[in-house]
């Protein structure tokens, strides 16, 4: 029987904890700085490593309660592994880590695709959390997509996660539509797709 487990953007992190504020955005050295917030692309191999060690932390951090150590095992192959991380950004997947007064502090990803923004994945390390970065970066997401013509923002998030639903609606996605996925090893993702209207 398949185990149904709360997972944003498909079986990835849930997106904690958002204190919405306004903030200065300066770009730098292909990244983005907003004021202590610095967002910079991975792409070489060392930075690969770097996200994929972050993500073995949050994932064991957090997610080992919810949905026990060996699916935590097995999604962070699947998604979050230098080789997957790799693939992924070899298909056009684009990846940024997330500094904080010049120290770690998670990381994003997303994808372009049919004139939207799907954002897959939004990670924020527990140290990190509250103090307003995935609302920077979600701004930055935005200008991202105001830059590229791209028309809304789309995501994925478990029906039953109420908490991250509510967020999300407070930052204005709206729930369109229902999806449940099979990806593997008996798991099942059942989410509700929400979109931002840029």
């Amino acid at each position: 029987t398949p185990r149904f487990f709360s997972i944003h953007s498909r079986g990835q992190l849930l997106l904690y904890h958002i204190c919405c504020f306004r903030d200065t955005i300066e770009f730098e050295n292909g990244g983005c700085k907003m004021n202590n917030l610095k967002m910079t692309p991975a792409k070489e191999n060392e930075q690969v490593e770097t996200l994929s060690k972050l993500a073995y932390e949050i994932w064991n951090q957090h997610f080992v309660p919810i949905i026990g150590q060996a699916q935590v095992d097995y999604m962070l192959n699947i998604f979050l592994s230098p080789k997957a991380l790799a693939s992924q950004i070899a298909s056009g997947n684009e990846y940024f880590l997330v500094s904080y007064a010049d120290t770690l502090a998670g990381f994003t990803g997303i994808h372009a695709e049919n004139e939207s923004l799907f954002l897959s994945k939004l990670y924020v390390h527990i140290d990190h959390r509250g103090k307003g970065i995935a609302s920077l970066i979600f701004q930055e997401l935005v200008k991202i997509c105001k830059e590229r013509n791209l028309d809304k923002i789309w995501l994925t998030c478990n029906r039953y996660n109420s908490n991250t639903l509510a967020i999300y609606e407070h930052l204005g996605f709206e729930i369109v539509r229902e999806e449940a996925a099979d990806i593997g090893n008996g798991f099942v993702m059942d989410d509700y797709i929400l979109e931002y209207k840029i």
